[in-house]
Order: structure tokens, then C-alpha cells, then sequence
């Protein structure tokens, strides 16, 4: 495989272009090749995004994909179906293999698999189709011309989140949730664990990290669960690193918060701004927020870039694409921070971007 590169987007940029992409439709007159079109009105390039479990309204990491995707059809004026943009949704593991065939048998030119979960049917579907174009989230395929990765610094955000944790727990216990254990959810829970660990040291406080696995991203149930656990324990802020299944940390701190019988818990969420998902009512009727603070992950800025390059002839096969605080790939919101705590974030941000901090990848062995 190629030198990995740094690509940035700016989170910002990408926010306002997805508040301008339409959910799909676009003009039926034809442009040049630039726009989008052929010269006979027929789709110059056609890209489809095969979700993991999570589907494309996860609020997360598939819907941020999707988001992008139909950004960069609404910019080029294609149409949603299979000679523009799509997605195709999984529903368990084992339709991935079917999904990619599905997408490489409707003739999509640039088939992208969402999630590190699908790195082994996407390299098997390359070797079997050597002329359609691959790409892969959160995960490495090397040598293969026909497939660009795309990993994202995971850790860096989740680092700041720990920062913010650590900077608004009165409790001095907090947790995070992960989905599947692997290399990705590593980074997430090894940034987030060292964010909080450093902090503490500097505030002169003694803070616990809760930390629990799903074994899913698609089990919003199990997440409830492990949030009422977790929060029983005496944690006051959860950080979810786990698709679909934060739905449930989101419904128990909204359960919790709504029935006021213990001081206010947060969530802090992952890969886009979740801070509709942490909207609630008091006790006594007032509308409140739970969403601390969320990670940012450019993962529809990534498949909007691969897909421009793409219909550019300039698909850039064969290399591994990485995307981190400085060239603005991930990031942090504000939230509902306070003052003390955002002035925190922003010092570390940029001791991680002037690597005076280097955030670790792998967890230590922290599980209980």
C-alpha cells in the first residue's frame, strides 16, 4: 500500500454543505462530465455505500456516510438509484457478502463498505472485480489497486472528551460503552481512559472509568442496560463509542433525567453532533439537554472526497487515507461545556495538533 496522506475536509465546511444536500432527486437535465452527467444524459460516475448493522438512520457513524454520499450527489445533480448514488443497508453480518455482489451487479462504479466489519468482503469482492473501484471505513486493505482505506484518528476526539469528562463530573465516576471490540473501539476507548486519567491528575482529583462492551453495534437494548448499570454505579457521564446501541445509553439517561430521581447524568456522543438525541423535559415541565458534548468523525466528508476524486479519473486507489485533529478529520463540539472545561479542551487540541501530546491507540487493560 501506498504512504498514508492526510486529507483535511474541515467539519465545518462539510456541516454546511450537508444542510444543502437534499435526501436524494436532482435534475433530469444533462451536464458535462464535471457536473455529473455524460454527454447523452447518462450518470458519469456512481457511487453506493453498503452500511453495517447500524443502518442509515443510526444517528452515527452510517448515517454521517449516508449524509455525505447524498451531499455529493445534490453537488453533482444526480438522482438517488443506480446510476447516481445509494446506499444498501445491512441488517446482520452475514448479508454483507450479498450487499457488496448486489451493489457490484447494479453496476455502481465506486462501492464503499461502512465500518471495519466489512474490510474482509470488500477485499474478497475487489479481488473478484478488479475493475470496479472499493473503498473501505475504519479499516486497511493493502495492496490493491482497486481499494482506497480510510482511518480516521479516532483517539485524538475521544482524548478531548476525556478531557471534558473529566472537567464536568461531580460524581467522579464515568463510563464508556463501546460496541464490538476491535482495533477501531480501541482508540476510542484509549483516548477517552487517557483524557480522563491525565485531567484528573491535573485537577487533583481521583476519577473512575467505568468501561463495558455491547458486542454489538446494533442492540440498543443492551446499551440501556449497561447504562442503568453504569450510572447505578455512580457514573454521572457515558461516552458511547457503539452505533445503533447508544440509542439505549441515550433512553436511560433520558429516562433517568426525565424522572428526576437523581442528579442529572449525561451522554457524550460519537461520529456527529448527537445533541437532538439528549433533548428531554424536567420534573417540572422545562426542556433540558443531556448531550454534554459529542466526537466528531468526517466519514461522509471522506466518502464525498473519495467520490470526487473518483468521477475526477483520479481515484486514489491502492492508499490509505488518514484523517486526525489537524487536518480537521475529527473533532470536538462544544456542547454544553462549561467555560472552564471548553478553554481545557481547546489548550489540549492543540498540543495534540503541535504533538506535544500523542494519544495511545490501544487501551490498557482497564476492563473490569
Amino acid at each position: 500500500m501506498k504512504k498514508a496522506k492526510l486529507f483535511g475536509f474541515g467539519l465545518t465546511a462539510l456541516a454546511l454543505t450537508l444542510m444543502l444536500a437534499a435526501c436524494g432527486g436532482g435534475k433530469n437535465s444533462s451536464t458535462d462530465s464535471t457536473g455529473g452527467k455524460s454527454a447523452d444524459g447518462d450518470a458519469a460516475h456512481s457511487v453506493v455505500i453498503v452500511t453495517d448493522i447500524g443502518g442509515v438512520d443510526d444517528r452515527s457513524f452510517n448515517q454521517s456516510a449516508w449524509e455525505g454520499l447524498q451531499a455529493w450527489g445534490k453537488e453533482h445533480d444526480l438522482k438517488k438509484g443506480a446510476d447516481g448514488f445509494d446506499y444498501i443497508q445491512s441488517n446482520d453480518a452475514s448479508e454483507y457478502v450479498t450487499n457488496i455482489d448486489t451493489a457490484v451487479s447494479n453496476g455502481f462504479k465506486t462501492v464503499f463498505g461502512i465500518g471495519y466489519l466489512l474490510a474482509d468482503s470488500i477485499s474478497t469482492a475487489a479481488d473478484a472485480n478488479p475493475d470496479t473501484q472499493f473503498g473501505i471505513i475504519d479499516s486497511v486493505i493493502e495492496g490493491k489497486d482497486n481499494v482506497v482505506s480510510a482511518t480516521f484518528k479516532d483517539q485524538e476526539a475521544s482524548y478531548l472528551a476525556g478531557v471534558a469528562a473529566a472537567h464536568t463530573t461531580k460524581t467522579n465516576t464515568v463510563g464508556f460503552i463501546g460496541g464490538e471490540e476491535g482495533a477501531v473501539i480501541d482508540r476510542f476507548e484509549a483516548g477517552f481512559h487517557q483524557g480522563v486519567i491525565d485531567t484528573a491528575k491535573e485537577l487533583n482529583k481521583d476519577i473512575k472509568v467505568e468501561i463495558e462492551y455491547a458486542a454489538s453495534f446494533g442492540d440498543p437494548a443492551k446499551g440501556k442496560a449497561l447504562a442503568a448499570s453504569m450510572y447505578q454505579k455512580g457514573a454521572d457521564i457515558i461516552f458511547h463509542a457503539s452505533g445503533g446501541t447508544g440509542q439505549g445509553v441515550f433512553q436511560e439517561a433520558k429516562d433517568l433525567n426525565e424522572t428526576g430521581s437523581k442528579d442529572k447524568v449525561w451522554v457524550i456522543g460519537v461520529d456527529s453532533d448527537q445533541d437532538k438525541e439528549g433533548k428531554y423535559k424536567t420534573k417540572d415541565g422545562k426542556e433540558d439537554n443531556f448531550t454534554l458534548t459529542s466526537t466528531l468523525k468526517g466519514v461522509g466528508a471522506a466518502v464525498q472526497d473519495i467520490s470526487n476524486r473518483a468521477l475526477e479519473d483520479k481515484f486514489p486507489g491502492g492508499e490509505h487515507l488518514v484523517y486526525g485533529l489537524k487536518d480537521g478529520g475529527v473533532d470536538l463540539t462544544d456542547g454544553y461545556l462549561s467555560d472552564d472545561a471548553k478553554a481545557a479542551v481547546e489548550k489540549v487540541k492543540e498540543e495534540i495538533i503541535d504533538e506535544k501530546i500523542t494519544v495511545p491507540e490501544v487501551p490498557k487493560d482497564v476492563k473490569e
